[in-house]
């Protein structure tokens, strides 16, 4: 797992969109190399967001990880395959 510049811009999207008091944006498309979705860099397709905010506080799991979702769309839009979100 490595933080990439997509994964320092993840990062910085979700900073301004969600203000989170915890954040860990991880590029793991590595680990993913041959998989659906892979482009053969091994960076930019599978990344793992670990988070917590205070706009989470009283929504359902379901509609914490859409505004994750939500604040990501252009990413996903431009290739991003594969997001796991860990909602802390």
């Amino acid at each position: 797992m490595t933080t990439t510049p997509l994964a320092r811009q993840m990062h910085q999207t979700l900073v301004e969109r969600l203000a989170p008091t915890v954040l860990e944006v991880l590029d793991e498309s590595a680990a993913h190399a041959g998989h659906a979705g892979a482009n053969g860099t091994g960076f930019g397709t599978h990344f793992r967001v670990r988070i917590s905010s205070p706009l989470f506080t009283g929504k359902a799991r379901v509609a914490k990880h859409r505004l994750v979702y939500d604040a990501l769309q252009e990413f996903i839009d431009q290739g991003v395959h594969a997001l796991a979100i860990e909602v802390l």
